[in-house]
């Protein structure tokens, strides 16, 4: 198993000689053989030990174990006592993931203060096929049936290349002495169900079937990556971003097949759940426009001939009041604001980010704020007033475009749709003699 240990290793590119690692010694088979695996090797390693306080004096000796070997091998010891308990009360979340979160959290802040490279965990090939099982029973897709990955950033998991019997049998062979976790057996949780209970029955019919498993996992991994760097190339080349948003021609969408994986593949980056990619997917066929579906983090709108993805706004102040003597705003716009002296061939900047107005039709404070229904103004160069829903709708804006429009009023008037047109009231004229230039910054 040792050379077996090393090529695995190099084969995965896990760590160096050179490299101090961080050991998640639990005092089970697994950790302990771990440990003698690498010391054997000659590998500079820390040994770090969670005690999560919730098998009363269990978990006390397990700590008091893992520290005096140790101690007997040299070997520098981390404890960590966790109140578990409470920290999943607190999170809403169960034991099992509380420990996990905690587990992790510790590990990676070590790794800073001890000047280690990577954290090593003992997972192994069962351990693989009962995360292929229960994410089967979860029904969660094909990433999450590509397995247990040997390095994820930090961590490393060096013993993913034997399955369990292979370590008990080292384990007897070397003399490795070890701790049983009682909770191990209680068939109440999933994990342990499934190596207790389900994972036997396979193995009768087929004896190698953890190895097949692993196996299946690694060939669905490569699926996976191909699926992914597809996926990637037909985002880059469909999808256009506009600021932070992004927009995709349902027409365009329409073409690819399979579509609902397509779909899938695509939203899934923005946290849409499957289940709500499928309502989309229903929506694109002949959905109403202004149709829209909502993530976590983002919202999706059916928008006439295309998707718009947007991330859900922050709610803040929706009315900002600019004083006279303001040369400066920097929120909910950038914006730069000067008084000139209108001159003889002034001529206004041909640009869509700046407003220069009549400073003598003003009246302070101006107000920056968001449209509401019923607005109307008098745009530039026309003779009567237009409702602003209306010059939406002219102007083909999205329902995500409207909600970004910021509207300069001075008094019960507008002055400006910020970034888009002027009011025709507060243009330039012959009479005007003072101008304020109001500028966007991008």
């Amino acid at each position: 198993m040792d050379e077996l240990f090393q090529d695995f290793i190099k084969t995965n590119d896990l760590f160096t000689h050179d490299d101090r690692i961080l050991l998640g010694l639990s005092g089970g088979i697994d950790s302990m053989v771990m440990l003698h695996l690498m010391t054997s090797a000659g590998l500079d390693v820390y040994a770090a030990h969670c005690n999560f306080k919730l098998r009363g004096a269990e978990s006390d000796e397990d700590q008091i174990f893992v520290e005096s070997e140790c101690r007997r091998q040299n070997i520098r010891f981390i404890p960590g006592a966790f109140n578990t308990k409470e920290y999943a009360a607190e999170k809403g979340i169960s034991l099992q993931m509380a420990a996990r979160e905690l587990r992790y959290e510790w590990f990676l802040k070590l790794l800073g203060d001890l000047d280690c490279r990577y954290v090593a965990i003992a997972h192994n090939k069962n351990d693989v096929a009962e995360t292929f099982l229960i994410n089967l029973l979860r029904g969660t897709g094909l990433r999450g049936l590509t397995g247990i990955r040997p390095k994820t950033g930090s961590i490393v998991r060096p013993l993913l290349f034997a399955d369990r019997k292979s370590i008990s049998e080292y384990a007897s062979h070397h003399n490795i002495l070890h701790r049983e976790d009682s909770s191990n057996y209680e068939t109440k949780y999933l994990r342990n169900y499934v190596r207790h209970a389900i994972i036997p029955e396979f193995e009768k019919i087929s004896p190698g079937f953890i190895g097949n498993i692993y196996d299946t996992a690694g060939r669905l991994k490569e699926a996976d990556a191909i699926f992914s760097e597809t996926i990637e190339n037909k985002f880059s080349y469909l999808f256009e971003s506009q600021g932070n948003d992004y927009i995709v021609s349902i027409n365009s969408l329409s073409g690819l097949h399979p579509l609902p994986a397509y779909l899938y593949g695509f939203l899934k980056r923005w946290n849409f759940p499957r289940e709500v990619t499928e309502d989309i997917l229903v929506a694109m066929q002949g959905g109403t426009s202004g149709k829209q579906f909502y993530s976590p983090t983002h919202r999706l709108i059916r928008d006439r001939e295309h998707l718009i993805i947007t991330a859900l706004p922050v709610h803040g102040l929706t009315r900002y009041y600019i004083d006279e003597d303001s040369t400066t705003l920097s929120e909910p716009l950038n914006m730069r604001i000067s008084k000139h002296r209108h001159q003889p061939g002034f001529k206004i900047p041909a640009d869509r980010n700046i407003a220069c107005v009549d400073a003598g039709m003003l009246h302070y404070p101006l107000l920056l704020r968001k449209w509401q229904k019923g607005d109307y103004f008098q745009p530039l160069g026309m003779g009567g007033l237009k409702k602003l829903s209306d010059f939406f709708i002219d102007n083909k804006f999205s329902i995500a475009q409207k909600e970004r429009v910021w509207i300069l009023a001075s008094g019960s008037r507008i002055v400006w749709i910020a970034g888009h047109r002027l009011d025709d009231r507060f243009r330039i004229t012959e009479r005007t003699k003072d101008i304020l230039m109001i500028e966007i910054l991008e």
